[in-house]
C-alpha cells in the first residue's frame, strides 16, 4: 500500500511531503471503507485521533447528542468513523497529513497488537494471565510480546499469529505487529492493553476489537511507515484456538450486556421476496441476505458490515453475469440491511454501495448450480 521511506523526525515538512507521496490517505480510507471498514482520521504524524473542538471538550459533554457526528464531523475519535464516501473526501480530499484509522468493532475486526518494547520482565503470572508457569522453567532470552504469544500458542498446539501468513499482517514503526482477523463468528470480543489490570491476553500483546480502533496500513508517522508484510491484504477468520483463549482470558463481555433479540418477521420476508425463486441465482442471494438478515438477532458484535458488503458483493457479481437485475438486487438489499439495522440508512447505503460497485466488476459463475 504504501512504499518505504524514511522520514526525518526534526523537519514536519518533510514528514507532510512523505505523508502525502507514501500515505495516500484518501485512497487508504477508500480501500479501507470498501472491505466495510469504518475509518476516521488521525492526527498528523500520530497514531492517536485528530483532537475534539472546544464544545466537544466541554465538561459535561453528551456524545450521544453531539451536534458534531450528526454533522458529520471527527470529534470523538473511533465513535466519528464512517463509510460515507462523500465524507471520506471532505476528511481526506483536502487533508493528505492526516493518518486513518479503523474502527474495529464496527468492522467486524479483532487485531492482535503485538509490541516489541525494551521493558523489563514482569512477574510470571502476569506473563500468560491464567497459564501458570513453575518456578523452573528457564525464562532467559523472554523479552516482548512476539515471544509471550509464541508460547501461548505452542501450548495449545498452534502456530502464532504473528507467522500467520494467511491473513493481514502490518508491521509498525516501532518494530511491533497488528495481526488482522476477521470477526467470523459474531462474538463482541472486547479490546485489551498488555497484562495490566482486568483482562489480558499476555504481556506486551494487545487486543483491537470493539471499544478500539487500530491504524491503517500504509499510514506515516516520523516514525515511519505501517507497512503490510507477506502477501496477504485480507483478514482471514480469527482463528478457533485463539477465540477460545480470548473468551478464557476475559475479553467477552457479560451475557446480560446485549440480550439476543428475535430475528424480525419482516426481515425474514425481505429475504424470501429477494430470493424466493428456486434456481441458483436466487438461492446464492437468498443466501447471502439471510446473513445480513439474521444480524437483527445480534444488536452488536454481528458482523454486520462485513455481511452486508459481502452481500452486496454477491448481489453485484450476480448482475454484472446478467441473473438479476440492479434494481430489484439493490431493492433487496436495502430492505434487509433497513429491517436489521433500522436507523442507520446512511451507513447502510455506503456499505452497499461500495460492495455492489465491486461486484459489478467481477460477473459471478454458477458452474454446476443452474
Amino acid at each position: 500500500m504504501a512504499a518505504e521511506l524514511r522520514v526525518s523526525r526534526s523537519d514536519p515538512r518533510q514528514f507532510t511531503r512523505a505523508a502525502t507521496v507514501a500515505s495516500q490517505p484518501l485512497t487508504t480510507a477508500r480501500w479501507c471503507a470498501r472491505q466495510g471498514w469504518p475509518v476516521h482520521p488521525l492526527a498528523p504524524g500520530r497514531k492517536t485521533p485528530v483532537g475534539n473542538c472546544g464544545a466537544c471538550r466541554a465538561p459535561g459533554h453528551n456524545r450521544g447528542a453531539c451536534d458534531c457526528l450528526r454533522a458529520g464531523g471527527w470529534c470523538h475519535g473511533f465513535h466519528a468513523a464512517t463509510l460515507d464516501f462523500e465524507r471520506i473526501e471532505q476528511w481526506w480530499g483536502g487533508r493528505p497529513e492526516l493518518g486513518v484509522g479503523v474502527a474495529t468493532g464496527p468492522a467486524g475486526l479483532v487485531v492482535i497488537d503485538i509490541d516489541a518494547h525494551a521493558r523489563e520482565l514482569p512477574d510470571r503470572e502476569r506473563l500468560l494471565p491464567g497459564v501458570g508457569i513453575s518456578d523452573t522453567v528457564d525464562l532467559t532470552g523472554l523479552a516482548n510480546g512476539f515471544h509471550t504469544l509464541g508460547v501461548l500458542a505452542a501450548l495449545r498446539g498452534a502456530a502464532s499469529p504473528a507467522d500467520d501468513e494467511s491473513t493481514l499482517r502490518v508491521r509498525t514503526p516501532s518494530g511491533g505487529l497488528h495481526v488482522w482477523y476477521r470477526n467470523a463468528g459474531g462474538h463482541r470480543w472486547q479490546c485489551s492493553a498488555g497484562s495490566g489490570g482486568g483482562r489480558a491476553l499476555a504481556w506486551q500483546v494487545d487486543v483491537r476489537a470493539h471499544g478500539g480502533y487500530i491504524v491503517a496500513p500504509g499510514t506515516v508517522t516520523p516514525a515511519g511507515v505501517y507497512r503490510p508484510v507477506g502477501a496477504a491484504r485480507v483478514p482471514a477468520p480469527l482463528p478457533a484456538w485463539l477465540a477460545r483463549e480470548l473468551e478464557r482470558t476475559g475479553h467477552l463481555p457479560s451475557a446480560a450486556a446485549h440480550g439476543p433479540r428475535p430475528v424480525p418477521p419482516r426481515a425474514r420476508q425481505a429475504v424470501i421476496a429477494a430470493g424466493g425463486g428456486r434456481g441458483a441465482p436466487e438461492r446464492v442471494l437468498a443466501g447471502a441476505l439471510a446473513e445480513v438478515a439474521a444480524c437483527a438477532a445480534v444488536p452488536e458484535g454481528a458482523a454486520f458490515s462485513e455481511k452486508l458488503n459481502r452481500a452486496a458483493f454477491t448481489a453485484g457479481g450476480l448482475v454484472a453475469a446478467g441473473h438479476a437485475g440492479e434494481a430489484e438486487v439493490l431493492r433487496a438489499l436495502q430492505d434487509a440491511a433497513e429491517l436489521a439495522r433500522p436507523g442507520q440508512e446512511h451507513r447502510c447505503r455506503a456499505i452497499i454501495r461500495g460492495g455492489l460497485s465491486a461486484g459489478l466488476a467481477r460477473p459471478l459463475t454458477l458452474r454446476g448450480r443452474v
